[in-house]
């Protein structure tokens, strides 16, 4: 059974690719991008931002594809936070109406990506709350109150901490402990936010 229906070639074929095994796909306002497995400090850090967010109160899904076909993009954020049980019950794709938060980690291949194109995406969704974890930098950016539509979507509020202070999470009624997220060695430093 298909998850709505398909209107834009674009989406009609990237639903059908084929992704080799070791790389994950998104389409990313009608750009097709592939990326190879991440890095172990990538994983360590959704991994340990995940056992913060209370189980009780949240659902964190990893390789969860987001609904923003009004963008022609179905990201696959590396964490998702939504009440418990909300959305659908099956379904390849989540809205982006029921996602609470969103959380990437930047890579040496993705910081454009994280900090451009998904932060405007992900703010046309009208996602709350959008975190994005950088180990290059040693920070944690959180975006939050969206605003606009289409590529002039963007958040009106953005909170940079480093490595070593809490995130506050207000939204999910959490304090992100951040003293033991890594940082990526020897990449070099970029100037975003």
């Amino acid at each position: 059974m298909e998850d709505r229906p398909i209107t834009h070639p674009l989406v009609a074929f990237f639903e059908e690719l084929e992704v080799p095994e070791g790389f994950k796909a998104e389409l990313l306002r009608g750009e097709i991008v592939m990326m190879a497995g991440p890095d172990l400090v990538h994983n360590r850090i959704v991994l340990r931002v995940l056992r913060q967010i209370p189980e009780q109160r949240w659902d964190c899904l990893q390789t969860q594809d987001i609904d923003l076909l009004s963008e022609t993009s179905e990201p696959q954020p590396d964490l998702v936070v939504l009440d418990r049980d909300a959305g659908p019950e099956s379904g390849r794709l989540l809205p982006a109406g029921v996602v609470m938060m969103l959380v990437e980690v930047v890579s040496k291949s993705s910081v454009e990506r994280d900090y451009g194109v998904k932060r405007s995406i992900y703010a046309a969704g009208k996602v709350p709350a959008y975190l994005i974890v950088d180990p290059i930098m040693g920070q944690c950016v959180l975006l939050t109150e969206p605003t606009g539509s289409g590529e002039d979507a963007d958040y009106t509020v953005q909170r940079i901490t480093k490595f070593g202070d809490p995130v506050p999470l207000n939204l999910l009624g959490v304090e992100l402990d951040t003293s033991e997220f890594q940082r990526l060695p020897g990449v070099r430093p970029h100037s975003r936010p």
